[in-house]
């Protein structure tokens, strides 16, 4: 992980190829995990925006903390499958 001096949050850092120098099968396999990680992430914000879920989330606290518990109960339940 490394910090852009732009961003104050930490940020992944994946291996890119350049023309003379392919990626080694270590970075090919690192790139894959941050990969699929990421597509976890996106396809839940997606789903979230997609049941418009993230304009209750303004109404109630306490209905919007009992929601995440649940939400990361099932990205949970997905990834580990």
């Amino acid at each position: 992980m490394t910090v852009s001096p732009r961003h104050s949050r930490p940020r992944c850092a994946v291996a890119q190829a350049s023309r003379n120098k392919p990626l080694t099968a270590a970075e090919k396999q690192a790139n894959r995990l941050v990969s699929r990680e990421r597509a976890a992430n996106e396809h839940g914000f997606a789903d979230l925006k997609n049941w418009r879920v993230l304009t209750k989330l303004r109404l109630n606290a306490k209905h919007t903390t009992i929601l995440m518990r649940a939400l990361l109960v099932l990205t949970n339940a997905e990834t580990s499958r």
